[in-house]
């Protein structure tokens, strides 16, 4: 996604596009985080990164709105960031417990 990314509009680099960028990494981050960690240090990370799946999945309906990304493209997108939001709920659902 991020190389695709690169290609969006020079005009939207320094705002949308870096957005998704980040979104992207934080989610990442924060899915790493909580990895590592134990009881209430894991499900807040793992929060963090729910929140960073929703911001994701904002900006990539923009990309596709906006003709930036392909239907095929954001097809494919969209089913990798639907896995990731199931596994991160069953993992989220775990934790609160």
């Amino acid at each position: 996604m991020l190389p695709r990314a690169e290609k969006f509009p020079r005009a939207f680099r320094f705002t949308v596009t870096q957005r998704l960028i980040d979104a992207a990494l934080d989610l990442q981050e924060a899915l790493s985080e909580a990895q590592s960690q134990r009881a209430a240090p894991r499900l807040n990370a793992l929060r963090a990164a729910d929140a960073a799946l929703n911001h994701l999945r904002i900006y990539l309906r923009l990309a596709h709105d906006w003709r930036w990304l392909s239907a095929g493209q954001y097809e494919h997108v969209s089913t990798i960031v639907a896995e990731i939001g199931r596994l991160l709920g069953g993992w989220l659902k775990q934790s609160a417990r």
